[in-house]
């Protein structure tokens, strides 16, 4: 929990000031019924309108500034939780972001997104409430009971016996439902991911009228995490009557006991409705501080679960030295082996060759042979688990990841687009090129004609590019990676929505660019590798 609480560093004045305000606020509350024993008992019995209207003016008074007070707590509160929850985000999502593939593949997105979202704001409630609630309730239940026996020993005796009981019964609830809320989010990421595959393969669900069965199977997981719910909830649901019913015992022994006292003259029937008034707060307080434990059980679940993110730490280590470039060292492998973690087999085995600077290689081979393993290992998406990468002769591992990422485009097989317009995605690599340079990348990219057709480079792109067909985003893709400006271009399956007369036009625009670009083609296509100086069959 750390790596949590340091994000409460800079609100360190609104985490003492926000339960300084309600502690003064309960202070208050504490005073108004002897207030109201002094108004039955000297005002009301005694009909002096004049003290009864001083002591009613005085509690309008209280509750004005216990208003103040209150309201003062919330704002500190408020601004403290979500500063956390805003801190937390931060510094989860730019931890994700050191993440090599392999632990973004071991985690999952969906986890990973509802750690983000709905952890995250679970926390973030679960510290408003601690930060308002967590001092001030204990404080008025202690502090009613002290008041009380101010007021009659034997009758506070009943406080002191209701209390114990009390904390019991909430403690022993909260111990039995912790685990069970930590199971409850384990639910809510598989509700999640079936969530993300059904929205993002629609159209191949749809073409398989596969819709029931996808709708059953949602519906078996949201039971599942129904019926969780429920059960976790209704052992919850136990805290409020049992506490109820124990503190309405308590009100009968002391109604029985001040009755009897009033009878013989001990006490004033002003002293027992304040005895009764403490016991109701002590009630109110009981059940706030009850639904405060259910409400910190599922923030402390949540918190658990954005600490294991915050403390996988990636597998990945980088070295210090700066890639400015490839050089005549070219880029080698040297028996190179590749196993994903977790796999059962090598992805790759014993891979062997050089490329030198300007060359072109196309690599083919079927689906699932390793193409794509194979070029993720140049630009460090994964690490060889035997031999070697090698780029101007020094292991690829010793350079700086900003550095050699920075000298390498890669177009992925998947073409994503991102919300905005088409000038700020051609940015992405490059966030000084002007339209000309971009303009030049279009026209590479066989990409000015969809430009033109959409208005312009401040043309609107949708999340997703879904305004785009998938040739448009490939050859968009394309372009970004060209504005980049690199020495390492890796084009994975990227022209597999393109025809065949604008793939060759594409190739034939890549070869005839002045500088010498380093282009690893990736296809199933023997046409789109055949004109390369090296062709590397999977």
């Amino acid at each position: 929990m750390k790596k949590l609480f340091i994000h409460l560093k800079g609100y360190v004045k609104e985490v003492i000031l926000s339960p300084a305000f309600k502690m003064l606020e309960a202070l208050l509350e504490l005073i108004v019924p002897l207030i109201i024993a002094n108004l039955i008992d000297n005002g009301i019995q005694k009909s002096n309108k004049g003290y009864v209207l001083t002591m009613c003016l005085i509690l309008v008074a209280l509750g004005a500034v216990g208003l103040l007070f209150s309201v003062t707590a919330q704002y500190y509160a408020a601004k403290a939780s979500c500063g956390f929850a805003s801190k937390i985000r931060h510094s989860l999502f730019s931890h994700i972001q050191s993440f090599s593939y392999t632990e973004l593949d071991e985690l999952g997105t969906s986890t990973l997104i509802t750690r983000m979202t709905a952890d995250t704001n679970q926390v973030q409630t679960g510290l408003n409430l601690t930060l308002r609630l967590l001092l001030r309730s204990p404080f008025v239940v202690f502090g009613a009971m002290i008041m009380a026996f101010t007021i009659d020993f034997s009758s506070a005796l009943s406080f002191a016996a209701v209390i114990p009981a009390l904390s019991l019964v909430v403690f022993g609830i909260m111990l039995i439902s912790m685990p069970l809320y930590k199971k409850v989010q384990a639910s809510v990421d598989k509700i999640s991911l079936s969530t993300r595959e059904n929205i993002t393969g629609a159209r191949v669900i749809r073409a398989f009228c596969l819709e029931e069965n996808e709708l059953r199977d949602f519906t078996e997981k949201n039971k599942a995490l129904t019926k969780m719910q429920k059960f976790v909830g209704r052992i919850s649901a136990l805290m409020n009557p049992l506490t109820y019913i124990l503190i309405n015992f308590a009100i009968i022994a002391l109604i029985y006991t001040g009755a009897i006292q009033v009878e013989s003259g001990a006490l004033t029937q002003g002293q027992v409705i304040a005895l009764y008034n403490y016991m109701a707060q002590i009630l109110v307080e009981l059940v706030k501080l009850a639904n405060l434990i259910i409400s910190i059980t599922k923030a402390l679940a949540s918190a658990g679960r954005i600490q294991s993110v915050l403390d996988k730490e990636s597998s990945m280590s980088f070295g210090d030295k700066e890639f400015c470039g490839l050089n005549d060292g070219g880029i080698e492998f040297k028996d190179v082996n590749l196993a994903y973690r977790g796999a059962g087999d090598s992805s790759l085995s014993k891979i062997s060759f050089s490329v030198r600077k300007g060359e072109t290689v196309g690599i083919i081979g079927g689906t699932g042979a390793g193409k794509t393993s194979l070029i993720n290992l140049i630009p460090r998406f994964y690490d060889a688990t035997e031999g070697e990468v090698a780029i101007n002769g020094i292991n690829i591992k010793e350079y700086t990841k900003e550095s050699i990422r920075e000298r390498i485009a890669v177009v992925p097989q998947h073409a994503v687009l991102f919300s905005g317009t088409l000038r700020d995605n051609m940015k992405w690599g490059n966030k000084n090129a002007s339209d000309e340079d971009i303009k030049r990348a279009l026209s590479i990219a066989q990409a000015d004609t969809v430009v033109a057709d959409k208005g312009g480079l401040d043309a609107t792109v949708e999340a997703g590019g879904r305004n785009f067909s998938g040739g448009q985003r490939q050859r968009l893709t394309i372009a970004r990676a060209l504005v980049k400006n690199p020495d390492i271009l890796i084009l994975d399956d990227s022209a597999s929505a393109l025809d065949y007369a604008t793939d060759a036009r594409l190739r034939s625009a890549i070869a005839s660019l002045d500088s010498k670009l380093t282009v690893f083609i990736v296809s199933q296509r023997a046409s789109s590798v055949m004109h390369a100086d090296k062709i590397i069959v999977m």
